[in-house]
């Protein structure tokens, strides 16, 4: 599927990815449909930053992805759904637990049963690698059991299988995306990465953290971007769960020190219990197989590896160490 000239609804449009992607897919030619949450200022997140031209291209549709009649009106005369709106973050998720049942697995309803009603061509579902829970196995393909280790991964659960029962039962045109730890500029503070250039870019020198045994699969942004166009273009993923993630693992302790050298900083990292998972909802290593990706769907990381995963981190930097990007994060406060 060419993407050039398709209508397509990106959902969560307002957020870290949703917005690079809604920029991208522009770029493409893609005539997009940019699902906002609702708020009473008007604003469109991260989207109000794009460049005049993104703006003046997009149809935003401000909504609720709770609400099913909201849902199935943005969604009307669209060709592709591209659904990322969710609830992320993962401390949050230990006392409003709910609200991510609400948000992921009844929004994810509102998704494919207004596809399956409304015949559109394709959907796009976000997963995330923190399904896997803890490595059982490395590299982690799709085939690794799910541990629902957060009520966030446990919505996600739900959500994934929400999305692939509609493809099993009515033929509903489904596919998962499972992107591992996606960073780049504009991410949340809540998130490891802008946690800690933040507090260096603010002057500190004893770093707040929580556990930094832990590894992870970064992925830069852009590379994330491609996998869902790559994704949604192919026939074959059709019904299938794809893995995007650059097959390098490092450690959270690693990436602080990685980050420090190249800000041109000597740090110290405190533990901060409040930063710290209960014990046994950790996920101790993430290290994700990109092999299906590549061969499924033609896709492979641009910023995979040492090296590129340095050049990822250089870009954050750059822009997060704007003064002007810079003043819109507490850095001193956690980010929950």
């Amino acid at each position: 599927m060419d993407l050039s000239g398709k209508r397509i609804l990106v959902t969560g449009a307002d957020g870290f990815i949703g917005s690079h992607l809604v920029e991208h897919l522009v770029g493409l030619g893609a005539d997009v449909r940019a699902f906002v949450y609702y708020n009473s200022f008007n604003s469109w997140g991260w989207l109000d930053h794009s460049a005049p031209q993104v703006k003046q291209a997009i149809d935003v549709f401000a909504g609720d992805i709770r609400d099913p009649n909201g849902v199935r009106t943005a969604m009307r005369d669209c060709d592709v759904v591209m659904h990322l709106a969710a609830l992320i973050a993962i401390p949050f998720s230990y006392h409003s637990p709910d609200s991510y049942v609400d948000t992921n697995v009844k929004g994810t309803l509102n998704i494919v049963q207004a596809a399956r009603d409304l015949g559109v061509e394709r959907v796009v579902h976000t997963s995330t690698s923190e399904v896997y829970g803890t490595a059982k196995f490395v590299p982690i393909t799709e085939e690794h059991p799910l541990q629902g280790q957060s009520p966030y991964s446990a919505s996600k659960i739900g959500a994934d299988q929400i999305a692939q029962s509609f493809y099993l039962s009515f033929g509903t045109p489904v596919t998962t995306i499972r992107p591992f730890n996606a960073y780049g500029p504009r991410q949340s503070a809540r998130a490891v990465i802008p946690t800690i250039i933040t507090q260096i870019a603010n002057g500190e020198d004893e770093i707040r953290l929580g556990a930094t045994h832990p590894t992870r699969d970064f992925n830069y942004v852009a590379d994330t971007v491609r996998g869902f166009c790559s994704v949604a273009q192919s026939e074959r993923a059709l019904g299938e769960v794809v893995n995007i993630g650059s097959n390098y693992e490092i450690s959270i302790g690693e990436t602080a020190q990685l980050i420090a050298e190249k800000m041109g900083r000597d740090i110290r990292i405190v533990s901060d219990d409040h930063r710290l998972r209960p014990e046994k909802s950790e996920v101790e290593r993430l290290w994700a197989s990109n092999a299906k990706a590549a061969e499924l769907v033609g896709w492979a990381p641009e910023y995979g590896t040492r090296d590129g995963f340095g050049r990822g981190i250089e870009e954050t930097i750059e822009w997060f160490t704007h003064p002007g990007n810079l003043a819109q994060y507490k850095a001193e406060a956690y980010n929950i």
